[in-house]
């Protein structure tokens, strides 16, 4: 009760509120601008913390964190771009509803959903901050190449088509995370004598390619229809009271898994939003509405990566680990100001923390106003001409990625991976499994690797980690049921061809 009295006190004695509000806007267009991930938003900001006190600069920081987990949705929804790597499962439904003139709809679900979210995994932080740290310590390298399996496992229930293209799909991510640096002898593999790649494959770079060069080279290379989006919104929709019962068992799935993912540092929100976009379809209702414009499709993956932010504070709080990247700006953020995260800090200055959480809240409080106010001028975009909307998004995306490192290599990068979506729509083949393969790409190389040298080259290691074994065993029955789903259909659709002849 004493932390809670100091809080509130501290927010009329201090710039908490101004700082967050200013935070929760700038993460939202810097969430939006694709390219432009939640860390590079944070970055930008770091020069200016230097003179502030050390509550508002944190302030401002984590507040940019949570504002950008929610601004990536918007050019997912609008223009088929993630803002973000957490964005792109929302992407799947937010996007055909857009192409339904549903887009003041979607967006009304995302902001609802990431409000939820933002809310939950920010009282996870407040209240379960030391048993779930924890819980986070006891993961070994064995469980995280355990966890990095069962995600998967995921790409088979979002993946559209056969499950032999899928798992080819997934297998195209996984071989583009080996490039780069070998983990475990830090030699260079793959880079073919290139310094730029010794970093490896930036994530959002191949994101970006998949999905929006890769849908400007399918709009040039199809001939446009003349449609037109019907229904023409100049403002953000909040969803109706029929909307929002549909989506609350899907806010609650996101939500759970946001906050099961961000207490384990090296999930992230990326895993968290597909494998709660896969777990709200399978316990749907209406599972055949996903990937064509469903209101659940877009609730849980908000949920959950707006959960995984916040939750994902726990391990730099709790033990000054950064769990992401935008965690580890948030960390220099801390270094700046001559504080050290962890156990200590919690005894030495308690009011410093109880300030950062009272910005949380409050900048969660400010989302919703700050959504509205900053998203009708992305609507109006929408609903530009054709060829002068692919023309913006073309030099938006060329100009966020060149952004990121001011490197013409980039640009380069960018155009392969737009070169592959293109390919990968003409043979029908799913993008999200290689999003996904090349997101644990590394985490299962690198976590399986270690555990082989910890036990000398002993496989069984993994069966002695029980939590390890429980996640093997959810990513086999997941891969069995899929099985089973696609032979079961396989026969229906046979059966249903024979009445018909």
């Amino acid at each position: 009760m004493d932390a809670i009295f100091t809080s509130f006190e501290m927010l009329g004695t201090t710039l908490i509120v101004p700082m967050a509000i200013l935070g929760m806007i700038w993460g939202i267009f810097g969430g939006a601008l694709p390219g432009i991930s939640p860390s590079i938003t944070m970055a930008l900001l770091l020069p200016f913390t230097y003179t502030m006190d050390p509550i508002s600069a944190l302030v401002l920081l984590t507040s940019t964190y949570v504002g950008a987990e929610y601004g990536g949705s918007i050019p997912a929804i609008l223009i088929r771009t993630p803002g973000t790597n957490a964005s792109a499962a929302t992407m799947i439904d937010g996007y055909e509803m857009k192409k339904k003139g549903k887009a003041g709809e979607a967006l009304g679900i995302s902001l609802q959903a990431s409000s939820i979210g933002n809310f939950i995994g920010i009282f996870c932080v407040i209240l379960l901050t030391g048993p779930l740290s924890q819980l986070a310590l006891a993961f070994r390298p064995t469980t995280y190449f355990a966890l990095g399996i069962l995600g998967l496992s995921v790409i088979v229930s979002v993946s559209e088509g056969t499950l032999f293209k899928g798992l080819l799909a997934a297998l195209i991510g996984l071989i583009i995370a080996t490039i780069g640096t070998d983990p475990v002898t830090g030699v260079g593999r793959f880079t073919y004598g290139n310094a730029d790649l010794l970093t490896g494959v930036p994530i959002i770079l191949v994101m970006v390619g998949l999905f929006a060069v890769g849908e400007i080279l399918e709009q040039i290379a199809t001939r446009s229809d003349g449609s037109v989006v019907t229904d023409r919104v100049t403002r953000l929709k909040w969803p109706t009271w029929a909307i929002q019962k549909k989506t609350a068992k899907a806010n609650f799935i996101g939500s759970a898994i946001g906050v099961f993912c961000g207490i384990m540092p090296g999930a992230g929100g990326t895993v968290a939003s597909f494998m709660a976009y896969a777990e709200a379809r399978r316990f749907s209702r209406t599972p055949q509405e996903f990937g064509k414009g469903s209101t659940e499709g877009v609730a849980a993956p908000e949920a959950a990566n707006n959960a995984d932010a916040g939750v994902g504070l726990i391990p730099l709080l709790s033990f000054g680990i950064p769990a992401s990247n935008s965690t580890a700006v948030l960390l220099g953020g801390f270094l700046i100001h001559g504080l050290i995260p962890g156990p200590v800090l919690f005894s030495k200055d308690p009011t410093l923390l109880y300030g950062m959480f009272s910005g949380l809240l409050v900048a969660s409080l400010a989302l919703i106003p700050a959504a509205f106010l900053t998203l009708s001028a992305s609507i109006w975009l929408v609903n530009r001409p054709k060829p002068y909307l692919m023309a913006f998004i073309g030099a938006l995306v060329f100009s966020g990625a060149y952004s990121i490192n001011n490197s013409v290599f980039d640009l380069g990068l960018v155009l392969a991976a737009g070169v592959l979506g293109f390919g990968m729509r003409f043979f029908g083949m799913p993008m999200l499994p290689t999003i996904l393969g090349l997101v644990l790409g590394y985490m299962i190389e690198a976590n399986y690797r270690r555990s082989l040298v910890i036990s000398g080259g002993d496989n069984s290691i993994f069966l002695e980690d029980p939590i390890a074994v429980a996640f093997l065993g959810f990513a086999a029955l997941f891969l069995v049921g899929s099985i089973i789903r696609e032979v079961r259909d396989r026969k229906k659709k046979n059966r249903d061809m024979g009445v018909a002849a």
